[in-house]
């Protein structure tokens, strides 16, 4: 696990692998002329000044997350000098974003694999740049070689033979300033939670069922004192949890869920997290096609969203209660798996017709909603890789936000942009709602095609609790990357929704939440 530490030790003297430094490309757009940017100036000093030169002549440009090694000048202790593109140098007055930081410093991060320690002397302004940095370094740093010869371990990656960097020290932080150790306490926490959801998500799914992730929450929520329920197939059928069993219905595993709950003395929000637990998915008996299977471990990416996010919040102590329930079924074909045309009774009373069994992690998700709603929360959001369809509209990087309360969608679309992830407010068309009428039951789990992810979000509303606040983020685009690595943001499962997550409970425990 990579260490994060301030020091106000100068560059040149302090024992590390490599200094980690930051250019941009000239500030005027007619320029093309490297910049060194602030935190790096006695680096630049040791190079008579010539630094940015030095770099032009490699090749450098500025760009964003581009990487440039170049040996350390006669007198320092680290031997590299490795400088990260920050993209284009901001405006006078103006300071680098802290996204541009935390991608920065990822990309760092990953290019530093197998060094013991680096110091990075990136431009920090005040404790959000520092916690911004941190956060970048310790979530670029992150690796899952569980599975490899030689992984964990073995403390090394089997494919080349490096750990991930082991510490970070950040330069031109304030060791004894409060909000410098807060920013980098923060930091730790978040990183650390969300790369536990990195690693859920990248877990096979023969080695990550239901109940082998009910067991990791339970051990979590003991060793941060939070209080957990987890409910099995039988009680599951006791309490008609039929949206749940139906998913589970066709699985060897059977299915759970999970309640884990965080309160603080001083609380005065209750926030219901809820979180789509598949832990495989097949399709069900309307099999998925060939060709999208091979990720379909990762459909439980927002119960580990979810879960890191509990943890990180009683691992701040954040002053809110946070509810996290966590809907977890494998969605598998077999002689007892619930088919097209059967009909659900679900936790809430009302009835859905399956027209399609791969249309699942909305019925687990109707469950928990109506299960959290009892509790009366003052707001519940839920993440989820729900739909194909939100990868269409908006990429693999960006996840859709909607909400049955403006303003409220508006709050969390702005706490996923002060977290550094991409999110897009998306509405909920009532005229899409007629498309799941059902002869048969209450209500159909599909309606129309087109629009598909606005239909999934209508159909959950229907099993939000009357005069509750709601929002439903569907991750299915950002969850889980298939090319390679980029800025803080490694190959696999990537911790979608965490940040965003932890932010809305930090607004809440503020009262800044909507």
């Amino acid at each position: 696990m990579t260490a994060l530490t301030l020091s106000t030790a100068a560059a040149p003297g302090l024992r590390a692998d490599a200094i980690v430094v930051g250019v941009a490309k000239g500030g005027s757009a007619k320029s093309s002329d490297l910049v060194v940017a602030p935190g790096a100036e006695a680096v630049d000093k040791a190079y008579d000044g010539g630094l940015a030169g030095v770099l032009e002549t490699l090749g450098a440009s500025g760009g964003e997350g581009e990487v440039t090694k170049l040996p350390a000048p006669s007198g320092f202790k680290a031997p590299v000098v490795l400088a990260v593109g920050l993209g284009s140098q901001p405006d006078k007055d103006a300071s680098f974003g802290t996204e541009t930081l935390r991608r920065a410093a990822g990309a760092a991060a990953r290019a530093l694999a197998g060094s013991k320690k680096a110091a990075f002397a990136l431009p920090i302004t005040d404790a959000a740049d520092a916690g911004a940095i941190g956060e970048g370094a310790l979530l670029g740093a992150y690796s899952f070689d569980t599975y490899k010869e030689n992984g964990k371990d073995g403390k090394k990656d089997a494919k080349n033979g490096k750990a991930p960097l082991a510490e970070v020290a950040l330069l031109g932080g304030k060791p004894r300033d409060r909000a410098y150790k807060a920013a980098v306490e923060r930091a730790t926490a978040v990183s650390q939670e969300l790369n536990r959801a990195r690693d859920l998500v990248n877990t096979p799914p023969n080695d990550l069922n239901p109940e082998a992730f009910a067991a990791v929450a339970q051990a979590a929520a003991k060793e941060h004192g939070i209080k957990v329920q987890v409910l099995d197939e039988k009680a599951l059928e006791k309490g008609g949890y039929g949206g749940i069993l139906g998913v589970g219905a066709g699985s060897a595993s059977a299915p759970r869920l999970v309640q884990l709950s965080y309160t603080s003395s001083k609380a005065k929000k209750h926030l219901a997290f809820v979180g789509k637990g598949i832990t495989y998915d097949s399709g069900g008996i309307s099999l998925k096609p060939a060709g999208h299977n091979e990720t379909m471990k990762c459909d439980m990416s927002g119960a580990a969203a979810v879960f890191a996010a509990v943890v990180a919040a009683a691992r701040l102590g954040l002053e809110v209660n946070v509810t996290g329930w966590l809907a977890l079924a494998e969605n598998m074909p077999s002689g007892s798996a619930t088919r097209p045309g059967d009909v659900l009774r679900m936790y809430s009373g009302k009835t859905v017709e399956v027209l399609n069994t791969d249309a699942e992690g909305r019925l687990v998700l109707a469950d928990a909603l109506w299960k959290a709603s009892e509790d009366k929360p003052d707001a519940i959001v839920d993440v989820a890789t729900l739909t194909g369809a939100m990868v269409l509209a908006l990429g693999n990087r960006t996840f859709g936000v909607m909400a049955n309360d403006d303003a409220f969608r508006s709050a969390i679309v702005e706490a996923a942009e002060e977290a550094g992830e991409p999110s897009w407010p998306m509405p909920l068309p009532d005229h899409l709602k007629k498309g799941m009428d059902s002869p048969t039951a209450d209500i159909a789990n599909m309606g129309e095609r087109m629009g598909g992810g606005l239909v999934a979000g209508l159909f959950l509303k229907e099993f939000v609790g009357e005069g509750i606040t709601w929002a439903h983020l569907d991750i299915a685009g950002p969850a889980f990357n298939e090319s390679g690595p980029f800025g803080y943001t490694p190959k696999g499962g990537t911790g979608s929704a965490v940040r965003t997550l932890v932010r809305v409970a930090e607004l809440a425990a503020s009262g800044d939440l909507g």
